[in-house]
């Protein structure tokens, strides 16, 4: 994809001005090992720490999922922008300033589009605003909103907004404006018709709802429904802007307080967002007519370490909250559960009892996701009967086994104890064996009760995994690669010893880089060359190369044998095709053939076995 050329000098600047350890923590808890940083990583789920920040090389590389970069690609991963985004909005955080290279290659058709896209949304979302607050239209929209407790203030704050009946009243808005009709079909704020004559309003007679994108920008819109009618709410479809399972309502005005707290509140609807927000919870954010996904709790737990989940107290509220948990911990978030009297929703719960009530009696007292799935699974059991004590006992024994601490385990038995009247010991009895199951231990020599405290059982599953080995060319590879990346006297002396005869592809293209970056008198900076390839994979792979120990001894000794080794690849594979020929000219009875190649495999043989 072509972008707007962005000036050396202001990438330059801004690596400079951003230190990816303080850029990388606010995302990322990082903790000092050795010479590295390291911590959870941001990009996918994981419990063990595998995300290695480098702080003299300004670089960071990720030994789960293989992302790695310097500070700009961090930044452009995270926030899923493109290079160009990323550097202009940390050059404007920085107080950079500069104008786009006019030799630049213009921006490509699609990001053309996306622009238009973009200009059209936020001013759909400024003339359904302008309908609701100030003509006869929106009056009925505006007592509507005033009924159910939304204030002026509130309204204003999410640009709430009045989509009219009128077939074609946005449609004639826009094209008047000048905007393309199909892109805006496209972009999902307008229908084609069927008989291809035109276009008409995806969003009639509904309050409108702007959603926005990280930027503060809108991108999509939800559209609920006054009256009786389907759908209740009306949400745009999935863009190129707009992705339900990656974004999430407020999450734009929410992030300051998420990061804040380092807790995010999780609500099912628009209006409990909105409600919650005017008793003083700013770190509310919604699903969007879907399920939470992984990609949304991902997003949360680059931004906070605690998810409150605040669901409707009706069956399907507490059904979701339930689906909902694994996920937020699977991500590593600590979870909680905010409780609501039976069928009242965040919304109700304020509008009855006060803003005070609800933050203090509500979010305050939410309870930890183990005892949410206890009490659950409790509704689900009749406790008067004695087969169901005995199904929930055993229940809520396997719910309390997948804790990960002897303490926590403990806590929640004696408190089952009590309430189910069963002793204690039995009770850690079932709790082994289904950590036994669960995990494949292997029994103790040891009584329950004294295994029960037994750590080294309980850890014996967690073996650690045999690691790939490199062939010897691959690890030398890397290693001239690595001195190469910091020292241009190594990069000279490997370019007329072996040019760009490298074995692996993307070895060999870092290599054509690296020559041209020298050959353009750049000095050695790690980071400055990461930034000028602009390619993932080429990133990703320089990263890695730079996590190798450079603590190793090197000296042209050692480089003379890494580049034999290199070499020696190519000869051991031509000496292969010579012996496939060798036997094709045998088959087709060309023996004075066969003899020559015979030759000049022995010829071969005796040079690699020279550079062995």
């Amino acid at each position: 994809m072509a972008y707007e050329k962005i000036p050396e000098s202001v990438i330059e600047a801004v690596l400079k001005q951003h230190d990816i350890v303080e850029t990388v923590g606010k995302y990322v808890h990082l903790s000092k090992q050795g010479k590295y940083m390291k911590g959870l990583c941001p990009f996918h789920s994981e419990k063990t720490p595998s995300f290695t920040v480098t702080p003299e090389r300004q670089i960071f590389h990720c030994y789960g999922c293989g992302k790695g970069g310097n500070v700009i690609k961090f930044i452009e991963e995270i926030e899923e922008y493109s290079f160009p985004e990323a550097v202009r909005v940390m050059a404007e955080e920085a107080g950079i300033a500069f104008q786009t290279n006019a030799t630049g290659r213009a921006s490509s058709a699609e990001d053309q589009e996306r622009q238009a896209l973009i200009a059209a949304h936020e001013l759909t979302a400024k003339f359904y605003h302008y309908l609701l607050k100030n003509t006869t239209h929106g009056q009925p929209a505006m007592e509507y909103l005033r009924k159910r407790g939304v204030s002026d203030k509130e309204i204003d704050q999410f640009m709430i907004g009045y989509a009219p009946p009128e077939w074609d009243t946005l449609t004639r808005f826009l094209e008047k404006r000048e905007f393309s009709a199909e892109q805006m079909e496209r972009g999902g704020l307008l229908i084609a018709k069927h008989d291809g004559s035109g276009y008409i309003d995806r969003f009639r007679d509904r309050i409108m709802f702007p959603i926005l994108n990280r930027d503060g920008k809108t991108i999509a819109f939800a559209g609920r429904i006054m009256g009786e009618g389907q759908p209740k709410y009306l949400n745009s479809p999935e863009t190129r802007l707009f992705n339900k399972s990656r974004n999430l309502y407020n999450f734009h005005h929410a992030r300051a307080a998420m990061r804040k707290s380092r807790t995010v509140v999780l609500f099912e609807g628009y209006m409990d967002v909105m409600k919650a927000w005017s008793a003083g919870v700013h770190n509310g954010v919604a699903t969007m007519g879907t399920a939470l996904t992984e990609e949304h709790a991902l997003l949360l737990q680059r931004n906070v370490e605690e998810a409150v989940i605040c669901y409707d107290g009706d069956n399907a509220g507490q059904a979701a909250a339930h689906k909902t948990i694994p996920l937020l911990e699977k991500s590593g978030l600590r979870v909680m559960v905010a409780l609501l009297p039976k069928g009242m929703d965040p919304d109700e719960y304020i509008e009855r009892n006060g803003t005070l009530a609800f933050v203090r009696e509500v979010i305050e007292q939410s309870v930890p996701a183990v005892k949410f799935r206890l009490l659950y699974a409790k509704k689900n059991h009749i406790l008067l009967e004695e087969e169901g004590r005995k199904n929930y006992t055993l229940e809520a024994v396997r719910i309390i086994a997948e804790l990960d601490t002897f303490t926590e385990r403990e806590f929640y038995l004696k408190e089952l104890s009590r309430e189910v009247d069963t002793s204690l010991e039995a009770l850690k009895q079932d709790c082994f064996q289904e950590r036994e199951k669960k995990y494949k231990l292997k029994p103790s020599r040891d009584n329950y009760d004294n295994s029960w405290n037994n750590g080294r059982n309980e850890k014996r599953h967690a073996a650690a995994q045999p690691t790939a080995v490199l062939a010897a060319y691959q690890v030398a590879e890397r290693v001239l690669l690595a001195q190469m990346l910091q020292d241009a006297e190594t990069a000279s002396k490997v370019h007329d010893m072996l040019g760009e005869a490298f074995n692996v592809e993307d070895h060999a293209a870092l290599a054509a880089y690296l020559y041209a970056y020298y050959a353009q008198g750049h000095d050695p900076d790690v980071s400055r060359f990461v930034a000028s390839l602009q390619d993932s994979r080429l990133e990703r792979t320089a990263a890695s190369i730079l996590m190798t120990d450079d603590e190793l001894p090197f000296n042209d000794e050692l480089l003379e044998a890494y580049v034999k080794e290199i070499k020696k690849v190519a000869e051991l594979r031509e000496l292969e095709q010579k012996k496939e020929e060798v036997v094709r000219a045998e088959r087709a009875g060309d023996i004075l053939l066969a003899a020559k190649i015979a030759s000049e495999i022995i010829a071969l043989e005796r040079k690699v076995k020279g550079s062995s």
